[in-house]
């Protein structure tokens, strides 16, 4: 049964989410985790492709999107298949992806804005009906 971790920051900024899943990646990848950004949809996608290249200062997180590279160690994805991946999920999605139970670990990340409040729990009741070992995390500052 896989821990789901939640992020809970104290901002509405959607940009903030983006700032600390790239946090959250690198941090996973310099551990030697291989990592699986699940994404809401393709513009999502492209905004975190260009922010880990560039999201702190000169140093960048090597990554690819799934389909070019599914065995890369970080990899950004759509849809309903991740793959070979099973160490850690960040989920940016709406919902719970149909793949989660693959993995050993899942971020959760979520800010103040109403519409992410409201589809995480949504996401955390899923979970804990399920029996899977929840953890938040609320963050004091960014």
């Amino acid at each position: 049964m896989s821990q789901v971790d939640f992020y809970i920051l104290p901002t509405d900024s959607l940009s903030a989410r983006l700032d600390f899943a790239c946090k959250l990646c690198e941090k996973a990848w310099r551990l030697g985790h291989r990592v699986y950004l699940h994404c809401q949809d393709g513009e999502q996608r492209e905004q975190l492709n260009q922010r880990l290249w560039h999201f702190k200062g000169e140093a960048f997180v090597p990554h690819d999107l799934a389909e070019a590279h599914a065995d890369a160690a970080v990899v950004l994805g759509l849809g309903s298949d991740a793959g070979d991946h099973r160490d850690l999920l960040i989920n940016l999605g709406g919902d719970v992806p149909g793949f989660v139970e693959q993995f050993a670990r899942v971020a959760e990340i979520v800010v103040e804005e109403p519409s992410i409040r409201l589809a995480a729990r949504e996401r955390f009741r899923f979970y804990r009906e399920r029996g899977y070992a929840l953890q938040d995390h609320r963050l004091q500052r960014l």
